[in-house]
């Protein structure tokens, strides 16, 4: 009635409600659908989260998969069957296309669990497609048939045409969803399931069953490096960041072996080229050797950074992404958002449930091949078939073995029914002539031992379903470690890794910077993505982004590329506070500031007037010479000032007071030497980069000119400027800082004379890679030492049939002289080595180092600053002549 009142109103004004359409039939009568629209999206919604996208957590199959995995077990006759066929079959249960149904059985089939396929399937690394499904067979793998499959206890259901019965769930025995993972999107939710290693699932289920804690982390078939720190068990705002294994071939070429999840090499290679399109990295070509396994060799241009080239594929490229996991599953027909750790407590109790329900089938059947054994027995060893030789129907044989049967079975576990009676007629004759009680008594010891058996496996669930686990792990497990590596990832910071791409110019006078001034002065190299810092001779400052042309300020006296955070750069300065006011010095950092925003570095009197300015990338005080201008009676004219006298305070501090006089000019007399204090650095292992914020092992304090020692364990030793951005492969066996005059002692096995030798040497140049073992393929360093006097003890093998020789303790540096790198030393022993032990120096007084309060190593930027005697981007030529020194501008 309500209805057709509103039906009414909406006749009367002519105009349709918002929610309703108004059909008008052959009768002219209309007929409302108020909110059908409403309830077929939500039907349609249901349907895509529940028959499409979300795996149950039953099994951890979406139907289509589900219903894949049943056509073959249909199908399974131990041969392969094109896959054309099992999608048709497939067809009879999933109401979808055959490409759908094909696509999905391809990734299946990639996962490399369930299904043992043959032909072209595609390949995961290069992103090739599989072949034709009518060119590709499939079978049930051996796994599947014993994990995924058991009709028994199996919940079926009408297929959608009612002709057919698929199974609600299949019975998977085994944490599946979280083996192969599941991505999919649905109507108002999606999921993500990231794949984790097979044995460490296994291990969790046992740990899970014992009532241990367990932690799960993903485990990706294209291998990578993956940091799991934010993973947040696979919850809904977890993260996990992926990288390609990159490391140095040689030192113009990259090598990438391992790529990250979610990428293949072809688009690997796109993103690589495009980033060198967009000048953030520099590479001369790129090689794909990617078959079995991925090799891309990345060949760099001389003079390019291998270590920063890294940094910036990591920085600019797909050699890292970002993964956003999200568990959300199907459990009871409706989406539940849960963690990696509780989708395995719940498959791994559902398959404690599943086994419990197969062990009591077992037992139902068991029990019911004994009972009817016993029957047979009591049947043809009392000659009960004789008693119905006389009866002429079929009730009366019924009833007289019945009758024969009762004296004897009192032992029986039930009541004997007809239908046993019925069975037990049905013996032949042949059968009753060749009956062996004793063969019949083995058959029911050993009913009885199996059945004994499987009571006591459900009376001791735990304890079976760990067992279970324990061989599905021995019998699948062997090939299947894990191939993506966990590690803590570095931070890398895009604007020191980017290449510079682009040449920075200054108009002083007009007060303009930027990258299309090519006709103004030059000031270095630049990027893109980098902020640069702008100084006036009115002592203002500013930071903005690198642009094509930028107005600072008139009277430009100095521009950088800004280094955030920077406390090492100091800027030394001598400024006049406003028209005819006294004159200032002071030192300060420039560690952060807000972009575009002018700063004075001045109390901000009008006409304040900067003197003299230097910028010093190593906290470097000069000495300079002031001048004053010939007024009344001033007796003192001229003298110096150092700038170690000062200190160093912040941006907007005033300075000390130089003279209340009218400065005529300031001059440099002496260039600066660092006053900081050598820095200390230290190496983080789990991230595997230098640091100075105290993180890991404390290699030292560096100077400007100390290195690093680096030797590997194929027989390298290199020392290296130990800059941040260096890398340090896996192989590492010492990092240290390199003392020029301490030997270096190794033991290697010589490949060719088939002797293991000894050498002492030094390394007699900075900034090197030498191979000190011989090039022998079968080569090998068995010890190094960087000790002042090493010790080792060498244990000899036992000869047959004789007493092995005692150890032998050998004091290296007794036993050979310091030699030159390349020398192939002495041999150690002409008998056969069974082990080679480092063991505790000799006592040695090293001597001590020069006290270093002046010197510092500088960041990578700034290498080469600390050998340069001009500024950056000039020559000796053509010098501005304002220009005293390295960044050291004198106003007069």
């Amino acid at each position: 009635m309500e209805d057709n009142e509103e039906l009414n109103e909406a006749q009367n004004d002519n105009s349709p409600t918002e929610d309703s359409t108004d059909i008008e039939d052959t009768n002219n009568a209309l007929t409302k659908v108020t909110g059908m629209y409403k309830d077929w999206f939500l039907d349609y919604a249901s349907y895509v989260i529940l028959e499409r996208a979300v795996p149950a957590i039953e099994d951890g199959f979406k139907p289509v998969q589900r219903r894949i995995l049943h056509a073959l077990k249909e199908l399974d006759d131990g041969r392969y069957n094109k896959v054309a066929n099992v999608v048709g079959h497939t067809m009879q249960y999933h109401p979808h296309g055959d490409a759908s149904i094909a696509d999905a059985m391809v990734q299946i089939g990639q996962k490399d669990l369930l299904i043992d396929t043959q032909g072209n399937w595609g390949n995961i690394l290069t992103g090739d497609r599989a072949a034709a499904s009518r060119y590709i067979e499939a079978r049930l793998s051996k796994f599947a048939l014993e994990v995924v499959f058991s009709p028994k206890i199996t919940e079926w259901q009408l297929s959608y045409d009612g002709r057919k019965k698929e199974p609600v769930n299949l019975p998977v025995k085994f944490p599946l969803l979280l083996a192969q993972g599941a991505e999919g999107i649905a109507v108002g939710l999606s999921t993500k399931v990231l794949p984790h290693n097979f044995n460490e699932l296994i291990d969790a289920s046992i740990k899970h069953l014992r009532g241990q804690r367990f932690q799960l982390y993903p485990d990706f078939p294209t291998a990578g490096i993956i940091d799991i720190s934010a993973y947040n068990d696979g919850l809904r705002g977890g993260k996990i960041r992926v990288r390609a294994k990159i490391s140095q071939k040689d030192k113009n070429t990259l090598i990438i072996n391992e790529i990250p999840y979610g990428t293949n090499t072809s688009s690997l290679i796109d993103s690589i080229l495009k980033a060198n399109d967009k000048g953030k990295i520099k590479i001369k070509k790129i090689e794909d050797n990617t078959a079995a396994d991925v090799e891309i060799l990345v060949h760099l241009p001389g003079g390019i950074s291998p270590d920063k080239t890294i940094d910036a594929l990591y920085a600019f490229t797909a050699c890292e992404s970002s993964i956003s996991p999200l568990g959300c599953i199907i459990e009871n027909n409706k989406p539940l958002f849960i963690g990696v750790s509780d989708m395995l407590r719940q498959s791994t109790d559902l398959t404690v449930e599943l086994l419990k329900a197969e062990l009591e089938v077992k037992l139902s059947e068991l029990e019911e091949q004994w009972h009817f054994a016993s029957l047979e027995r009591i049947f043809i060893e009392n000659r009960i078939y004789r008693d119905i030789e006389e009866e002429e129907t079929w009730e009366g044989v019924i009833s007289a073995i019945d009758k024969g049967l009762k004296p004897h079975t009192k032992h029986l576990k039930r009541a004997v029914t007809e239908e046993d009676i019925v069975r037990l007629t049905e013996i032949r004759i042949k059968r009753i002539s060749k009956f062996d009680i004793d063969k019949a008594q083995q058959h029911l010891d050993s009913l009885e031992q199996s059945i004994a058996e499987v009571k006591n496996h459900l009376e001791n669930l735990i304890d079976y379903a760990i067992d279970y686990f324990k061989n599905l792990k021995a019998k699948y497990g062997k090939d299947r470690g894990r191939k993506s590596e966990i590690r803590i990832f570095d931070d890398i910071e895009a604007t020191k890794v980017v290449i510079r791409n682009t040449k920075l110019y200054v108009n002083r006078e007009e007060g303009f910077v930027g990258t299309s001034l090519r006709r103004d002065e030059y000031v270095t190299d630049c990027s893109d993505i980098d902020d640069i810092i702008v100084f006036t001779k009115d002592g203002k400052a500013m930071v903005t982004k690198v642009d094509s042309k930028t107005f600072i300020g008139k009277n430009i006296i100095h521009v950088a590329v800004f280094k955030k955070k920077d406390k090492r750069t100091t800027y030394n300065m001598i400024y006049r506070d406003g028209k005819g006011g006294p004159t200032y010095i002071k030192r300060f950092n420039v560690t952060s500031v807000t972009r575009d925003r002018l700063y004075d570095l001045t109390p901000g009197k009008a006409n304040s007037l900067v003197y003299y300015f230097s910028a010093n990338p190593n906290g470097e005080a000069e000495v300079v010479t002031v001048n004053l201008r010939q007024a009344g009676s001033i007796k003192k004219l001229k003298w110096d000032i150092d700038f170690a006298d000062v200190l160093i305070k912040g941006r907007a501090s005033k300075g000390n007071i130089v003279t209340k006089y009218t400065v005529k000019r300031i001059e440099l007399k002496e260039k600066g030497v660092s006053t900081l204090k050598p820095r200390k650095i230290w190496f983080d292992d789990v991230v595997r980069r230098l640091n100075v914020d105290g993180r890991g092992e404390l290699l030292g304090e560096f100077r400007g000119d100390d290195l690093l020692l680096i030797v590997n364990q194929k027989g390298m030793a290199k020392t290296v400027q130990p800059t941040l951005t260096s890398r340090f492969e896996d192989d590492m066996i010492i990092l240290e800082k390199w003392n020029p005059h301490k030997p270096i002692s190794a033991i290697y096995w010589e490949g060719e004379k088939e002797r293991f030798y000894v050498k002492r040497f030094l390394i007699d140049q900075g900034n090197r890679e030498d191979m000190f073992i011989s090039e022998h393929p079968k080569s090998y360093l068995e010890l190094v030492s960087t000790d002042w006097r090493p010790v080792v003890e060498i244990e000899f093998s036992k000869p047959r049939g004789k007493d092995a020789k005692p150890n032998l303790i050998v004091d290296l540096e007794d036993f050979i002289s310091i030699k030159g790198i390349k020398a192939l030393g002495n041999q150690l022993t002409t008998e056969k080595v069974k082990n080679i032990n480092l063991l505790d120096p000799l006592p040695y007084e090293e001597p001590e180092a020069p006290e270093a309060n002046e010197i510092e190593v500088v960041d990578e930027e700034d290498m080469s600053l600390a050998s340069n005697k001009t500024p950056k981007g000039k020559t000796d030529d053509d010098q501005d002549p304002e220009i005293d020194g390295e960044g050291q501008t004198a106003l007069f």
